[in-house]
């Protein structure tokens, strides 16, 4: 009878500490490393600046009211290019953070996204985040 009650406390522990890794803030004070981007990437970073940082942080570190893009979370192989276009078009529900929904982007066309997207993509290789 002692062994289920110990396996079921451990596996409790780690039910909790699953839920505060997945649902807890990120700590949006890291610095995130800028590495030369391509000319695409570039543009991308101008226009992430313009539409995305005042949520998303600058070079996509997170902020008190959204979450990292330089994140494990957001690599290619969780969410793939084509995730970062639907947010723009259709909007997020709130599944990964505590910060609440992210409304569609209407005025963010494909041609810009893609550029944003290679400006993720490159900050994110430079800081050491798996493109797989």
């Amino acid at each position: 009878m002692s062994k289920y009650f110990v396996l079921a406390f451990i596996g409790l522990g780690l039910l909790i500490m699953f839920y505060q890794n997945m649902n807890g803030a990120p700590d949006s004070s890291v610095e995130v490393l800028v590495p030369s981007f391509s000319a695409t990437a570039l543009k991308g970073q101008e226009l992430f600046n313009e539409n995305c940082s005042g949520c998303h942080g600058e070079n996509g570190s997170g902020s008190d009211v959204g979450p990292p893009l330089i994140h494990d979370i957001y690599k290619p192989s969780h969410h793939g290019d084509q995730a970062f276009y639907l947010a723009a078009q259709i909007g997020v529900r709130a599944h990964h953070w505590p910060y609440g929904n992210m409304p569609r982007q209407p005025h963010i066309t494909p041609e810009v996204m893609a550029s944003v997207i290679q400006f993720v993509r490159e900050t994110q290789r430079a800081n050491g985040i798996s493109m797989q």
